[in-house]
């Protein structure tokens, strides 16, 4: 898989022309559970901040908008969670269309793993911010209101790792979080994996593909 280095070169080739003057520009970064997507979002944002630094970057996860849980619950949702249906898709969607053109600050909110919430207004988007690098599982799928999202995208880019791949690290994620090995098996193997396997098969072609 490339580097955060060799993306965001990439990057700033797509988009050297369009850099000058003002403008706001979305990179979308999207894939399954386990492949990444936050951890190479970090990274290339500090890269294009260093890159481009007249064009400052900031990282929009999608996360924030997973339903609470007592909503989830009162749905029969609970157990799957993570899955299109348990995020506030049309509240993603009209995030996203705001930030396209905004010129004031945007509060967005960001999801707490280790507490399982979102917390709300928990990072600010300003007017400086021209490279919005937009990370999540579903940027790209292809059903209603989800895929009302690619349009507002300057780049797309899917990781694409194997399922073994993403088992691995789903595993491991739970682990850290405290699970036991049979629990985490149970995670990953059940709701996590058909996520993955949505995504993987219903999700349209970006400009870029990373695979392991």
């Amino acid at each position: 898989m490339r580097s955060a280095d060799e993306l965001a070169a990439e990057i700033e080739t797509r988009l050297r022309d369009r850099l000058v003057g003002a403008g706001r520009f979305l990179i979308a970064l999207a894939g399954p559970p386990g492949a990444g997507k936050s951890t190479l979002a970090d990274a290339l944002v500090e890269r294009l901040n260093i890159t481009l630094p007249d064009a400052p970057a900031v990282a929009v996860p999608m996360d924030g908008f997973h339903y609470d849980n007592l909503i989830l619950d009162a749905r029969n949702l609970r157990t799957r969670k993570g899955a299109p249906e348990t995020f506030d898709a049309s509240g993603f969607l009209a995030l996203v269309q705001r930030l396209r053109n905004a010129t004031d600050d945007v509060a967005i909110p960001v999801f707490d793993r280790a507490s399982d919430l979102s917390r709300a207004s928990a990072r600010m988007i300003e007017p400086r911010h021209r490279l919005l690098v937009v990370e999540g599982n579903y940027l790209l799928l292809d059903r209603p209101v989800w895929r009302d999202l690619a349009p507002l995208f300057d780049i797309t880019i899917f990781l694409k790792p194997t399922i073994a791949t993403i088992e691995e690290r789903l595993i491991q994620r739970w682990l850290d979080h405290g699970f036991n090995r049979d629990e985490a098996l149970t995670k990953a193997r059940g709701n996590d994996l058909a996520n993955a396997a949505t995504i993987l098969n219903e999700s349209r072609s970006a400009d870029i593909v990373l695979q392991d």
